[in-house]
C-alpha cells in the first residue's frame, strides 16, 4: 500500500489521468442504465424506425430543422417541449427517438419525456451528424 501512495504522489498527473478515464469509461458503459434511456445510433434506429414504426423527434431549432431532418419527424424544439409534449401523448405506446445536431440536447429531452411518463425513448446517439454520416437521407422541404 505505500508502493501506490509513493507512486501516486510522484506521478500525481499520470494518477488524476487514470482517474479521469476510468470515470468516463464508466460513465460510457453504464451512463444509459443510469440516465433511464439508451442510446443508440443510425442504425439501430433505421431498424425502430422500420420493425417498430418508432417516432423520431427532431428538437432542435427552426433553422436547423429546415436545413434538413429525417423523414416524417416531428418537429418540437427543446424550448417548447414542455408546452408542446401533449402532441406526443398519441404517441406513447411507439418508441420515441429524441434527435439534436450532435445528440446532446437530445438527451435533455429524453429526462424530460422520461419524467413526463413515457417509457420507450431513445436517444439518437450522435444526432443528425451521425446520421449523415452514415449516409442516411434527410428531407429538405
Amino acid at each position: 500500500m505505500e508502493q501506490f501512495v509513493e507512486f501516486v504522489t510522484n506521478h500525481i498527473i499520470l494518477a488524476g489521468a487514470f482517474v479521469a478515464l476510468s470515470t468516463l469509461l464508466f460513465i460510457d458503459l453504464f451512463g444509459a442504465k443510469l440516465k433511464g434511456y439508451p442510446a443508440v445510433g443510425p442504425s439501430e434506429a433505421t431498424h425502430l424506425i422500420n420493425r417498430e414504426d418508432a417516432v423520431i423527434l427532431d428538437i432542435r431549432e427552426g433553422n436547423e430543422f429546415l436545413s434538413g431532418h429525417i423523414v416524417n419527424s416531428i418537429h418540437i424544439p427543446l424550448g417548447n417541449l414542455q408546452d408542446r409534449q401533449g402532441e406526443l401523448e398519441k404517441f406513447k405506446n411507439k418508441p420515441i427517438i429524441a434527435v439534436c445536431r450532435s445528440g446532446q440536447r437530445s438527451g435533455t429531452a429524453c429526462a424530460r419525456l422520461k419524467k413526463a411518463g413515457f417509457e420507450n425513448i431513445y436517444n439518437l446517439k450522435g444526432g443528425i451528424m451521425a446520421w449523415q454520416h452514415a449516409s442516411l437521407p434527410l428531407d429538405k422541404s
